[in-house]
């Protein structure tokens, strides 16, 4: 292995998430990752019994029933040990995210612990869950089944950014680098539209260019460019799925003054035309 795999979502669903229960014991199916691999999407894990544990980022991850947990795109980590344990995963696309909820949990970043929920807490959530993969399963060719499905996912994560937004320790030192990773990750949701070079947000964070993408390749794996460029698709992807813009009008909002190279560059990163996933979204 030449460097650790990227699972992307779009390989696995066309609705924007991947919901399923899983039971104590499970052995992964065939196509399942094993190793240490880095996902593009948010993972969250409900355990209802028992006890688990998983790598993420070097660190050992303890959680047992009654706990929520996440794990952000980028980040290293193994399958979950469930040999005796029971739950939920839950695997969402980031332009699902809206920008304040990513915020509770990015600000987490390597510090994420698992949260301890009520009982209030948990009886909710697993009645979300439950109705959430109930329609999940349905027919995707009903009426609405995708705005229904997405509207229960959001209440969930609402709900879980609720949770993780009282757990922040401002008094607990992160390194440099990690610091740097979640300053640049703030700016880049504030100034994405405007702003896509790499040097740009160095200097706005009083750093060389390649320290800046030496701090953030280090947290993250990935390069700045690499986030500028999922940042834009992410946008993309909102304005294509919620707003009635053009492609065009698009294009333009996101600073491409030639519609079709940023057509071209959706498709090259993405796998299809912004057409083709604005369709495929709304149907």
């Amino acid at each position: 292995m030449k460097d650790i795999p990227v699972h992307q979502l779009k390989e696995r669903a066309t609705s924007g998430l991947v919901i399923h229960r899983f039971l104590e014991g499970d052995m992964p199916k065939p196509d399942e990752p094993m190793g240490a691999h880095r996902d593009d999407h948010y993972l969250f894990f409900l355990l209802e019994g028992g006890s688990a544990s998983m790598m993420n980022d070097f660190q050992e991850v303890s959680f047992e029933g009654s706990q929520l947990y996440y794990i952000l795109p980028g980040q290293v980590h193994h399958r979950i040990k469930n040999f005796h344990a029971f739950g939920w995963f839950i695997a969402v696309d980031t332009m699902l995210l809206s920008p304040d909820y990513r915020n509770i949990f990015e600000n987490q970043l390597i510090m994420q612990q698992p949260y301890r929920l009520t009982d209030v807490q948990f009886n909710q959530c697993k009645s979300l869950l439950n109705l959430l993969y109930e329609k999940y399963c349905e027919d995707e060719s009903r009426t609405f089944y995708l705005p229904v499905v997405h509207s229960l996912l959001k209440s969930f994560i609402g709900m879980a950014a609720c949770c993780f937004s009282h757990t922040g320790n401002p008094r607990l030192m992160t390194s440099r680098p990690a610091q740097l990773a979640q300053q640049f990750k703030k700016l880049l949701v504030e100034h994405v539209r405007g702003v896509k070079s790499p040097s740009a947000y160095a200097n706005m964070l009083n750093v060389s260019e390649t320290y800046l993408n030496e701090a953030v390749k280090k947290i993250t794996g990935m390069s700045v460019s690499y986030w500028i460029q999922q940042e834009l698709l992410l946008e993309a992807k909102r304005l294509l799925y919620y707003s009635q813009m053009n492609v065009k009008e698009i294009a333009h909002a996101l600073g491409y003054e030639d519609h079709a190279y940023f057509s071209r560059l959706f498709k090259k990163t993405e796998g299809s035309t912004p057409l083709s996933f604005r369709n495929g979204y709304r149907k």
